[in-house]
């Protein structure tokens, strides 16, 4: 057809026509015929004998041969809207994020010299992951500081009020009194209990009856407040938070959990859990709420907002600032991205995560919450070095810590699991009254469990010094020593200490089994806190009996080279800080990153060996009894489709014995790329649930030619249903790069082709699984399909992949022998059950697949434990 000879339908599109006839005198690739091109497709019904001719211009030049129902859109190949997003409880495709990030890369660096403007947004796109994590780290800071203030005060509430100023706290009262003295400097006439206010006695049986009833009815009401607030608003601000984003780091979507809503309830009910006395802590759902900023400030910056992958390098710099807010530990809190939570942490993470914790604790320094010019309420600094004989006592500390993480992992996850499969699972705000009522109740009497938590650890970390006036530090002058070292040498323990060490020690027993049941209600509830709390005092008891054994036993070999009569050569304080970090490292698995914390809390470099023997020690011991630390143990439990990357599989199975489908399951859902219909696929979508769909040329050939993800599919026919004429349900679905011939009266056919991953990740049947696992871990795959000679065989998810480990944990197989790996793997002639593995000849071609069986990893968060 001749282009010039425009035979328009109506003079008044004779003008359009000529414009279709210069168009197309210009080559395909011009940016000017682009434009016009995309002005015409929004006038189809002016335009319409020209895109005639255009559709037949570049047929002619470009050689091929198209159907005349072919549309203009399919030659222009534009985004369809919505295509590479993902669904609620769905894993993203890592490969395909870094992918269209590296193609926005390209895009801005392609158009930066073409004018200021497009320089500009190239910078804007370049200090954007700055911008984005210094926000961050403004918002975590801004809010660590308002949370310690609050639930200090709160926490105050439960014993008086400050009649000077009721938005003081109890020591803060008491700072600004003439009247108070330095023995008795927590008493002062401003500050009241509530036995003064309500019955006007400060002494005596009433006043103590009247401060525990206030003492109980503050701690249920804040306990009852913060879990109907989580129930009625925020369902996703309960647990400690870090269980699920070390699940969302992986790449799993869980929408709402990093929120606005979220980090509002959870920053309120944070304040009111602690404050309640419940044996828990708010250093692990800091880490929650720093990463609910990261992730709403990332949706200030369309580098983060639309890609999933980008944005987890925010959320990953988040949980740094996070942990640097919590404990006042900058570097520590880097480790601890590094080591705990981050799944993807390139180098530039690494910078910005530094970033974001210096910019957080410089924020909270300069709030100054505690009103000691630390970060922290238990900073300490001690003066006394640790001797050798002592990492015995140390290494004994880092095996109660040991068993005390194995045990609380079993112990929780057996009552987490209890209470999913129970009726008291579905009664959360009883759970909580009935656990802040026990609590509540124990806790009053001892004066080392009504403390906060915190300012317990402080009591138990500071060393006993001339101004110490606790019972711990109740120590008889000895007038027998013949030499002082130090100011304050060791002396005999008095009666107070005698007496400190059996409240202590009831403490010990009431700290365990509380924490046990509070780890896993619906609240905010850390766990970093009361672990510690529970090795701090173990560890000052052990450092007690260690001082007064050297003291009464000094000429002994193991204390008389370095315990002098009348030196200060025991610590008690260094002990409950070793034990404190022994604990923790039992329950969460951790080593670096948790030396380098303790480390920022002491400010001491005199004592990291100490601290990792303990951890060390508590990790070893830990793992003797299960390698999982109680995060993984509660991703595990909730279902999430999580790979640790620090499990070793060392299994001999190959990809046939897991993938799908069975020799017993129905065929494998499969398209073809030009013979099936809208209808066929949409029916297909709606009697499925699976992610995804393996594309082969043909039924009888079964040559793969890419994967689908459902989601795209269905988008993109809603799309061509609104924004194509003739597309019906009888409309032929092509993923080939031509259009096949059809018949003049068949409807317009729908191109697909460019939601289609033409490179999927194959691995043959024989390939062996440990393979497998290390492609899923470190390339972030949500599927793989299996092939034999280039026919599609079945598909392996992520999904499948958790199940086989957790069924060869279970199935306890014995390992392999330390020269297998070093022998030519050839794959055995029998399967799993025993039959003979299937040749060539013999291989199903199209058995059943879960492709997509993302879309079964839907985990029900609302009964979850560790929410």
């Amino acid at each position: 057809m001749d282009l010039h000879e425009c035979k328009c339908r109506k003079s008044s599109q004779t003008c359009a026509c000529w414009v279709g006839q210069y168009v197309c005198s210009f080559p395909f690739s011009t940016r000017l015929h682009q434009l016009i091109l995309n002005l015409m497709i929004l006038f189809q019904d002016l335009f319409s004998p020209c895109l005639c001719q255009l559709r037949t211009h570049y047929t002619m030049t470009n050689g091929g041969s198209i159907s005349s129902s072919t549309h203009l859109l399919d030659l222009l190949d534009e985004p369809i809207p919505g295509v590479g997003t993902y669904d609620d409880f769905h894993t993203i495709d890592w490969v395909r994020e870094k992918c269209k990030d590296r193609e926005r890369h390209r895009r801005i660096n392609s158009k930066k010299k073409e004018s200021a403007w497009e320089m500009t947004k190239s910078l804007y796109d370049a200090w954007s992951g700055w911008l984005v994590v210094t926000l961050t780290g403004l918002a975590s800071g801004a809010l660590a500081g308002l949370i310690d203030i609050a639930a200090d005060w709160m926490t105050d509430l439960k014993e008086g009020i400050c009649l000077s100023a009721l938005w003081y706290n109890h020591e803060q009262c008491c700072w600004g009194s003439n009247e108070t003295t330095f023995e008795e400097r927590d008493k002062c006439p401003q500050w009241k209990t509530w036995a003064e206010l309500i019955i006007g006695q400060a002494e005596g049986p009433g006043s103590y009856i009247m401060n525990y009833m206030m003492y109980i009815f503050w701690a249920l009401s804040f306990a009852f407040l913060a879990v109907s607030l989580v129930k009625v608003f925020a369902p996703y601000a309960c647990g400690s938070g870090i269980p699920e984003i070390k699940t969302i780091l992986s790449g799993f979507i869980i929408r709402g959990y990093l929120g606005k809503w979220t980090l509002m309830i959870k920053t309120i009910t944070l304040v009111l859990a602690v404050a309640s006395g419940l044996s828990l802590g708010k250093e692990g759902p800091l880490v929650h709420v720093a990463c609910c900023c990261g992730n709403i400030f990332s949706y200030l910056f369309p580098k983060y907002s639309t890609n999933e992958a980008k944005k987890r390098e925010v959320l990953s710099a988040a949980s740094a600032a996070g942990v640097s807010v919590a404990f006042g530990a900058p570097i520590g809190g880097v480790l601890f991205s590094l080591e705990e939570v981050s799944y993807y942490f390139p180098l530039k993470t690494l910078w910005r995560s530094f970033f974001a914790a210096l910019v957080a604790a410089f924020v909270l320094r300069s709030i100054n919450p505690f009103g000691n010019s630390r970060l922290v309420l238990f900073y300490v600094e001690y003066h006394t070095p640790w001797y050798l004989f002592e990492l015995f006592p140390f290494i004994l500390l880092g095996v109660f810590g040991g068993l005390w993480g194995a045990f609380f992992i079993r112990a929780n996850i057996a009552w987490c699991r209890r209470r999913k499969s129970t009726k008291f699972g579905k009664y959360p705000v009883l759970e909580v009254i009935v656990v802040a009522a026990i609590t509540a109740v124990v806790a009053f009497p001892n004066p080392y469990t009504r403390l906060n938590t915190s300012e317990l650890i402080k009591e138990l970390f500071t060393d006993c010094g001339p101004l110490e006036s606790s019972s711990l530090c109740d120590y008889r002058n000895d007038m027998n020593a013949s030499k002082i070292v130090d100011d304050i040498p060791d002396r005999p323990a008095g009666l107070g200490v005698y007496s400190a060490i059996w409240q202590l020690c009831l403490a010990l027993i009431f700290k365990i089994i509380m924490t046990v049941f509070t780890f896993g209600i619906k609240v905010p509830s850390g766990l970093f806190i009361p672990s510690m709390a529970i090795g701090a005092i173990a560890g000052r008891i052990v450092g007690i009996a260690v001082e007064q054994l050297a003291y009464y036993h000094h000429d002994w070999f193991i204390f008389k080279e370095w315990c002098e009569v009348g030196a200060d050569c025991i610590t008690p304080g260094l002990y409950a800080m070793v034990g404190a970090a022994a604990c923790l490292g039992g329950v969460t698995r951790m080593t670096v990153s948790l030396v380098v914390i303790v480390f920022e809390l002491t400010g001491g470099l005199e004592y990291i060996v100490p601290l990792m023997a303990a951890v060390m020690t508590s990790k070893w011991v830990g793992d003797a009894f299960g390698r999982e630390g109680i995060y993984e143990a509660h991703i595990r439990l909730n279902g999430y489709p999580f790979l640790d990357a620090k499990e070793e599989f060392t299994h001999t199975t190959l990809a046939a014995d897991v993938m799908r489908p069975r020799r017993s399951d129905p065929p494998l859902a499969v398209l073809t790329q030009d013979n099936m219909t809208v209808d066929d696929i949409e029916n297909m979508i709606n009697e499925t649930s699976y992610n995804g769909f393996p594309v082969i040329m043909s039924r009888e050939s079964q040559r793969l030619v890419g994967f689908a993800l459902r989601r795209d599919l269905t988008i993109a026919i809603e799309s061509a249903r609104k924004k194509q004429e003739g597309i019906v349900g009888s409309s032929r679905v092509c993923f080939a790069q031509h259009t096949p011939s059809l018949p003049a009266e068949s409807p317009r056919p729908l191109k697909l082709r460019s939601i289609l991953d033409m490179s999927p990740f194959t691995v043959t049947d024989h390939t062996p699984m440990e393979i497998v696992v290390d492609i899923f871990r470190k390339l972030g795959l949500r599927q793989c399909l299996v092939t034999h000679n280039g026919s599609l065989l079945g598909i392996i998810t992520k999904k499948n992949m958790v199940a086989h480990l957790e069924e060869l944990t279970r199935r306890a197989e014995p390992l392999t022998p330390p020269w297998y790996h070093h022998k030519k793997r050839h794959p055995p002639s029998y399967g799993p059950d025993g039959k003979p593995r299937p040749r060539l000849h013999h291989v199903q071609l199209s058995p059943a697949a879960e492709e997509g069986e993302d879309a079964g990893e839907e985990a029900c968060l609302l009964s979850s434990s560790s929410l």
